[in-house]
């Protein structure tokens, strides 16, 4: 006589939880962008404050790295809110979980691009411009 071990049923709302994090870590691992060591890649920490420097200026071809130091994810986007379509290179930043570090997309195009917390746009400390020469 034969017996089967059947794993313990799990609520619907225990395999969501479950699919959420490890989405949000595969999304989180895949999109890092290398880190160039040279402190000349220009940084914008974000802490409970806001977004510092609120402007910062690269040159053509420059990246701006992101740094999040405070204990809320964030989700860096482009201008306009909510379509993120001013800077596209912006977009690569995407989500921050906290302690993160990711940089955007090489400038190409010399202008001014806005910057937003997509889920918190109208937060004016999370907001602001990257001028590209």
């Amino acid at each position: 006589m034969g017996f089967s071990v059947r794993a313990p049923r799990r609520g619907p709302h225990t395999l969501a939880a479950l699919l959420t994090l490890v989405l949000a870590a595969a999304c989180a691992q895949s999109n890092d962008a290398p880190l160039d060591p040279s402190p000349s890649v220009p940084t914008i920490t974000i802490t409970a404050s806001g977004a510092s420097p609120k402007t910062i200026e690269v040159p053509v071809g420059g990246r701006v790295r992101f740094v999040n130091n405070d204990t809320a994810m964030h989700m860096m986007g482009s201008d306009p809110h909510p379509d993120h379509t001013d800077c596209p290179d912006i977009n690569q930043v995407g989500f921050l979980l906290p302690k993160q570090v990711r940089e955007t997309g090489n400038f190409v195009q010399p202008r001014t691009c806005g910057f937003h917390d997509h889920e918190r746009p109208d937060v004016q400390a999370l907001r602001g411009t990257i001028t590209i020469r």
